[in-house]
């Protein structure tokens, strides 16, 4: 092997990197399509230019990435949300994943020993399944027998945002695995879909990987608000608040009411969704923040609710705020607001990846992860 490095594909900001480093390993080589969230990663990693490359997965050659012990791959998840019309894999973005194979397929005594990929729980559904079913089939010919499982974002920090990951390790010779594993997994690493799909007699080679449970999380969403003061524009004026409030159904403008009431300030937070052909304004008041999206004409950035005495106030989270629930406190943000939301929307959280480079990946090349101790690996 060599060592713990690994190659960052569809890199973006660079938030798998920080969460790998946390957890022993070094970056060797980068790559994205986008100028944009390669200026933001620039500012943070001072090899940057010598490490990442910008340029379309598909244009990419192999000879161009160096060996490494792991390459991770956060592909596009446009395509395999509503928000790409379910293309799936066939899609223009979500079907970079076939430009990652051909990468791994074209460095063949090279490839990594282990490879991850990342994408939304979409991909579970995506075509009937056939997509993430596709996809593993792709991987096990490459050489990979893979294992799969959940890991959402709010165990670590104030954010709901469950991600499907993907562990493919190479030449692995046995590779069967054990129905009832799978059931006793912590709940929060698998559902239904995934063990119905990776016990269905599809003829995929899987190696169920011995994952433990994950954290609790222990902070909430009052940790990371920013102080703004109260004459920054940032803060909405009171017809903009007021309209925000008009947006919310009569359930979630009764809690609304209830915070107002309140004889000292809450915190909540607000996502516009189209409800029945129109805009709505959900509230969540639970301490944690919804899913950090990409913006798109401005409806998709999630929305500050302080409110009590009798007042409420209202402004978009800010680019710092974005960067603590991912897990980026100290991330440095010198672009304009729209660029740190839409580099931090397609992000990863941080702490995720730590966790699963500490407790997935190190056992994995440290040699216990490929002993009968942590393989479950038996016929049937």
């Amino acid at each position: 092997m060599t060592g713990k490095t690994f190659a960052e594909f569809f890199a973006g900001i660079g938030l798998v990197r920080l969460g790998l480093e946390m957890a022993g390993w070094k970056a060797v080589f980068a790559n994205d399509i986008d100028q944009k969230k390669f200026e933001m990663y620039r500012d943070n990693f001072a090899d940057a230019h010598g490490a990442y490359v910008v340029a379309d997965v598909h244009h990419l050659q192999a000879a161009e990435v160096p060996s490494v012990t792991v390459a991770t791959a956060s592909f596009p998840c446009t395509d395999l949300s509503l928000a790409g019309y379910r293309k799936g894999l066939a899609g223009t973005q979500s079907g970079a994943f076939w430009g990652f194979a051909r990468i791994l397929d074209q460095m063949d005594g090279r490839r990594p020993p282990v490879v991850m990929i990342e994408n939304v729980t979409g991909f579970l559904t995506s075509d009937g399944g056939r997509d993430f079913i596709n996809a593993i089939a792709c991987l096990n010919r490459l050489g990979y027998s893979c294992d799969a499982f959940l890991l959402d974002a709010v165990n670590f920090v104030a954010q709901s945002r469950p991600r499907l990951f993907v562990v493919g390790v190479h030449d692995v010779s046995v590779t069967w695995y054990r129905v009832q594993v799978l059931a006793t997994r912590d709940p929060r690493l698998r559902s239904p879909r995934l063990t119905e799909l990776m016990t269905a007699r599809t003829g995929l080679r899987w190696t169920v990987l011995d994952i433990p449970p994950p954290p609790r999380r222990e902070g909430c969403l009052v940790d990371i608000i920013e102080t703004v003061p109260p004459d920054s524009n940032r803060w909405w004026s009171q017809d903009r608040v007021s309209y925000l409030l008009a947006q919310m159904s009569g359930r979630h403008r009764g809690v609304a009411d209830v915070l107002m009431a309140s004889p000292t300030e809450r915190y909540a937070t607000v996502y516009r969704r189209v409800r029945y052909g129109k805009s709505m304004a959900e509230l969540r008041t639970d301490g944690v923040a919804g899913c950090l999206r990409t913006p798109r004409g401005g409806s998709s950035r999630q929305i500050l609710l302080v409110a009590g005495m009798g007042a409420v106030r209202a402004r978009f989270m800010t680019p710092r705020e974005y960067a603590r629930l991912m897990g980026a406190p100290q991330y440095t943000i010198n672009v304009p607001d729209n660029q740190a939301y839409f580099g931090f929307g397609d992000a990863v959280c941080v702490p995720v990846i730590q966790w699963i480079g500490q407790r997935v990946l190190n056992p994995l090349v440290d040699g216990v992860g490929l002993g009968t101790g942590n393989l479950v690996a038996t016929p049937g």
